[in-house]
This record gives C-alpha cells, sequence and structure tokens, in this order.
C-alpha cells in the first residue's frame, strides 16, 4: 500500500516536472525579448528540476543516492537564479530595453522624444 503511494506521488511529480519544463519551452519561443524569456525560463527552470528531482528521490527510497540527488538540487537552486540574474545584468548594460505592450522599446522617460517632421 505504502510502496504504490510513493509511485504514484512519484508519478505525479515527474509529470508535473516534465510540463513545467514544457511550457517553460514554449515561453522561451513565444516571448518577444530576452527580459521575459528570461523570466519564463528562470522560473520553469527552478521549479521543474525540484520537482523532477523529488520524484527522483521518492523512486530512490533513502539510500546515498537520494543524498545525491537533493545534493544536485541545491546545487541547481542555488545557480539557477543566479545565472539568470547575471544573464539579465549583462543585456541591462548592453543597451538590450524591454519591449512594451505596444511592441517597441521602452524608451527611457528622461530622453527627448525623436521629432518627426514631414518636410
Amino acid at each position: 500500500m505504502t510502496e504504490s503511494m510513493l509511485n504514484i506521488a512519484s508519478m505525479l511529480m515527474l509529470l508535473a516536472g516534465g510540463v513545467f519544463a514544457m511550457i517553460g519551452g514554449i515561453g522561451l519561443l513565444r516571448f518577444p525579448d530576452v527580459y521575459t524569456r528570461l523570466h519564463a525560463g528562470s522560473i520553469t527552470d527552478t521549479l521543474a528540476p525540484l520537482l523532477i528531482v523529488g520524484g527522483l528521490a521518492l523512486q530512490s527510497g533513502w539510500s546515498l543516492l537520494t543524498l545525491k540527488l537533493l545534493l544536485i538540487l541545491l546545487f541547481l537552486l542555488f545557480t539557477t537564479p543566479t545565472a539568470s540574474h547575471a544573464t539579465a545584468r549583462a543585456a541591462m548594460l548592453a543597451g538590450i530595453r524591454p519591449v512594451t505592450a505596444s511592441g517597441h522599446d521602452a524608451r527611457d522617460p528622461n530622453q527627448e522624444e525623436p521629432s518627426s517632421s514631414n518636410t
């Protein structure tokens, strides 16, 4: 009884992790700029491994393998947000501006608008 409940919980965690990874991949393809793509990727890249490694840890039981899986998870939980932050800073320092809802680059509010003369 307990083993079948662990198998079902593990299966659901693995399935949910796979679904979140797919959603993140679709978000990477569909979003318009680096910042929104980074958001989609970083959120799902943290949640999907949590669920997948959690499901694998349930399958492995209490062993050295479980400890290794949890150490991998701990490593991922520290490095993924750090890499996302570094990527966002690099994009910002490179001058890449976010795309607004109208589909144009966001302008600096202190910057003057370009003059539009019809002459």
